[in-house]
């Protein structure tokens, strides 16, 4: 994706936030478990918006010049169990693990487009890396001028 030169956030600040956000929703967090990701991206995309809102909020304005939205999406790496300490069990396998003991690895591809002023609004994408719990994070944040 192109640098975006209408971003009310400076893009390597938008980064800082999106990798803080991500390193302290997932701090404690050992592997990918996939009743969990619903409650991880909530927190992630709540947590995103009070950041993002608060830094393009004019100082002395209560409301930000922008409608933000922010998309989160996680993603299950193929990584074998016994890195992530986890046993491999019968409920593994039946989600997708080998008999070898590997975590599944799922497909994704997301896309976004819209209509907009090009001179105001804008979406910028993040993936953190989460190699090590065996999962990324995906963020898209988009804003529109009000």
């Amino acid at each position: 994706m192109e640098a975006q030169t209408n971003s009310p956030i400076p893009l390597k600040r938008l980064e800082q936030i999106a990798t803080d956000v991500c390193n302290s929703v997932l701090e404690n967090v050992e592997y990918y478990e996939h009743p969990k990701t619903a409650q991880w991206n909530e927190t992630v995309i709540n947590k995103m918006l009070k950041a993002v809102m608060s830094e393009a909020t004019p100082e002395g304005a209560s409301t930000p010049a922008y409608k933000f939205a922010i998309n989160s999406t996680i993603v299950q790496h193929v990584v074998p169990t016994s890195q992530l300490n986890k046993p491999t069990t019968p409920s593994t396998e039946t989600e997708g693990a080998s008999k070898k003991g590997q975590a599944g690895r799922r497909g994704m591809h997301s896309a976004t487009g819209g209509f907009w002023n090009e001179k105001t609004d804008g979406m910028w994408s993040f993936k953190w890396d989460g190699d090590a719990k065996g999962l990324d994070v995906v963020l898209m944040v988009i804003w529109i001028a009000v």
